[in-house]
């Protein structure tokens, strides 16, 4: 029997009035008679990444569990939050263990050192997931493996090498006989683990590689998959936040107290920093009556460390970065930009813009929080890094890390929202409600207060020059990145060091252009900020590959071809970038006339993301003067896959972010506060807009790259660069809705 059965089940299928009691265990009990199974990690302030933590001996710990019937409980490192995680460590896990993979169930681990897979932390993000940890879980089934061999030896009395393994059971062919896994888990359990393990040939995968079933698409086509915000325990409360407009604000005088205590179902009301709270028997109770309270905000203290000006506004930071100079903090220096652009036949110039986005994720935020009678907090969260979270969530309860309980159920919505962001978690909040009330409280923020809150991609904005040869090649190209990564504003700054993820996508381009200089000017964002799909890329790729097409026209070349041209000696990138030409049906930039009458045109872009390498081409027409997206075709190189299912389905969901933020969503500020509170003031790519997506992948056998995020990046300068051939105007601010088009 799993120790975390009965931890979780959907509200769906509870009573409201009937709610499960949630098992106080911890989650490493292991189940009777299971064979449990881990791998030993260096501790986080010595580890030297994933590949020296794959060389690590595997000891007993809390990875696995194999039952009497023969299924296998996974605890997986990662959260599994759409990108198909749980299934792509069950096929890892399950290919060297010899077990289906459609015979795991795969939970979220706790917080732990064993689960430090990625250079020695622990999260959710970055693509880098599955790269980071392939080693490791190979080796945790591997170790498996052999001791299920050595067990079935010792039963059958036979040498362990006339031994084999086929799906669940171990075989002895000589006589026929066969045991499953199940059935030798305690005694398996009771061996040391090997110090060493051989992996399977790539020949002779079996799973990994294919495109094997999501092991959660049942669960969610059936509605039982459960979220956070679907959690409850015994005498929970509900609660709903009424947070300040500005970051800067905090709670005073009430008008109307009395009326909103007496509402229906109201518990009790409470001052938080920066917002207000109502506690109810249900959360529609609760949201009514904080929305109905009303408040006076008064002005934070004195040196409030994020205090947001009353007359911050998206246009005055557009305006802002546009005024703060340069050189800014070096990120690439190749050969000697300004010179050679100082003798250069040709300049050319341009400045780019991207806005604030959302995350807009479909689960809104909530937490729920219960303090037990020993002392402890147990934390349900939607969260991507466990023990960060563990962290801060005692720091905000006073109390002792080791105390608190991350619970972290499959998230509803991912994109980057889910990390540490200060003032755009709940987490604090509940716990806080349910110290005060004495009961668990589960706090769930309406959409309106989360895009009030939320962590936003911050604004971009870049200056561009580049230097023409009388040929028309360009031969220098410098590039200042203006503003304020996320990076470095959650995990450090470095003095004289750029923000990597202000200048990914730009720095590091591929295109043998052999003068460069890029740069990081630093200009603090007074908003909250986060990392959204793709991070840096998901702007910056938009930025210098729809300014490479315009340095292509200056210079008449065609922008395919001068890419080819300058990728000669990159044969990785040459050939993604002919396979998406061959998967288009042949490069044609146009304009030209579709089938069905409507004039169209073609454009490229390249992308290198998470250690994978992408190309991209987009076909648009005009509809109403505004852009309409038909085919995208991608070419993904992501070194080595797992799932290509997963991919596929991967870069489609990466297209249509990628689409929507190109032509439609935009987060704008005035007055300190961000204008759209719910989707109809934040519109999102509709379903009769989403264009077809073919995609190709190229297994290189180059080390293994990301999947969640690469296939966004190239999507937007494919489509801009699109636009600009059909109608001669050269988009340069997005999004594109902002924009009225007509064909030249």
């Amino acid at each position: 029997m799993n120790s975390m059965s009965h931890e979780f089940a959907p509200a769906g299928e509870l009573p409201e009035e009937k709610p499960v009691n949630l098992s106080r265990r911890g989650f490493l009990g292991a189940s009777l008679g299971a064979l449990v199974l881990g791998v030993a990690l260096p501790a986080a302030g010595r580890a030297q990444g994933a590949a020296a933590a794959a060389k690590s001996a595997p000891r007993v710990s809390a990875f696995l569990e194999i039952r009497t019937d023969s299924t296998v409980l996974l605890r997986s490192p990662f959260v599994e939050g759409g990108q198909g995680v749980a299934t792509a460590m069950a096929q890892i896990v399950g290919e060297e263990l010899d077990a289906d993979p459609a015979s795991f169930t795969v939970e979220c681990a706790p917080p732990g050192a064993d689960y430090q897979v990625v250079g020695g932390r622990r999260f959710t993000g970055g693509s880098f997931s599955v790269r980071s940890s392939y080693e490791i879980m190979r080796r945790v089934g591997a170790s498996a493996r052999q001791m299920l061999l050595q067990a079935a030896a010792s039963r059958l009395k036979v040498p362990m090498a006339s031994l084999t393994t086929e799906p669940g059971r171990v075989r002895h062919a000589a006589t026929g006989r066969t045991l499953d896994y199940g059935a030798l888990a305690a005694d398996a359990a009771a061996l040391p683990v090997p110090e060493n393990v051989t992996l399977r040939a790539d020949k002779d995968f079996r799973w990994i590689g294919k495109p094997v079933a999501r092991l959660d698409a049942r669960d969610k086509s059936t509605g039982k998959a459960a979220y956070a915000i679907d959690m409850q325990v015994d005498g929970m409360l509900r609660a709903a936040v009424q947070h300040a407009p500005r970051l800067d604000l905090e709670p005073g005088a009430f008008a109307n107290e009395a009326e909103v205590k007496a509402m229906p179902g109201v518990h009790s009301i409470h001052r938080l920093p920066g917002a207000v709270a109502v506690v109810a028997d249900r959360w529609w109770h609760a949201r009514r009556a904080v929305e109905t309270l009303q408040v006076t905000w008064t002005d934070a203290a004195p040196g409030a460390r994020r205090a947001m000006p009353s007359d911050f506004s998206s246009e005055g930071r557009k305006a802002q970065l546009a005024a703060t100079p340069g050189p800014g903090i070096a990120a690439e220096t190749v050969g000697d930009a300004g010179a050679t652009l100082k003798g250069a036949a040709k300049i050319v110039t341009a400045t780019y813009d991207a806005p604030y986005l959302a995350h807009g994720q479909l689960e809104p935020p909530s937490a729920l929080a219960r303090w037990n009678e020993d002392g402890t907090l147990d934390l349900w969260v939607p969260n991507q890094a466990p023990e960060m979270f563990q962290v801060l969530a005692a720091k905000a309860a006073g109390i002792p890390p080791e105390k608190v309980r991350i619970h972290s159920p499959m998230l509803g919505g991912f994109f980057g929202r889910h990390f540490i962001y200060e003032t755009a978690n709940p987490f604090p909040q509940a716990i806080q409600l349910s110290k005060a009330v004495g009961r668990p409280v589960k706090l769930i923020w309406s959409r309106e207060e989360e895009f009030l809150r939320d962590a936003l991609r911050p604004m971009g904005f870049v200056r561009f020059r580049a230097g023409l040869d009388a040929k028309g090649l360009p031969v220098a190209l410098e590039a200042e990145a203006v503003g304020e990564g996320p990076r470095d504003r959650w995990f450090g700054r470095k003095p004289d060091a750029a923000d990597g993820s202000a200048v990914e996508g730009i720095a590091g381009k591929p295109y043998a252009i052999n003068n460069r200089r890029v740069a990081h000017v630093l200009v603090d964002d007074p908003a909250i900020i986060g990392f959204w799909r793709s991070v840096g890329h998901s702007m910056n790729d938009f930025f210098y590959e729809t300014f490479f097409d315009e340095v292509a026209d200056a210079g008449q070349q065609d922008p395919f071809d001068l890419r080819l041209r300058l990728l000669a000696d990159k044969p990785r990138h040459k050939t993604l970038l002919q396979a998406v030409g061959d998967l288009s049906g042949g490069w044609k930039r146009g304009p030209f006339t579709a089938p069905d009458g409507s004039k169209r045109a073609r454009g490229v872009a390249m992308a290198s993301p998470f250690g994978s390498e992408v190309a991209t081409i987009a076909e648009v027409s005009l509809r109403g003067g505004a852009v309409n997206v038909h085919d995208v075709w991608v070419a993904i190189d992501p070194g080595r896959i797992v799932n290509p299912g997963i991919i596929e389905a991967q870069v489609n969901s990466a297209v249509a972010l990628g689409l929507s933020s190109a032509l439609l969503e935009e987060v704008v500020y005035a007055k300190g506060v961000p204008q759209a509170r719910n989707f109809d003031g934040y519109p999102i790519l509709p379903p009769d807009r989403m264009p077809r997506v073919h995609v190709r992948i190229v297994e290189s056998g180059a080390p293994m790259g990301g999947i969640g995020e690469p296939g966004l990046p190239g999507v937007p300068p494919a489509v801009a660069n699109a636009v600009a051939a059909l109608t001669g105007q050269r988009v340069r601010s997005l999004p594109l809705s902002k924009m009225k088009f007509g064909a030249t």
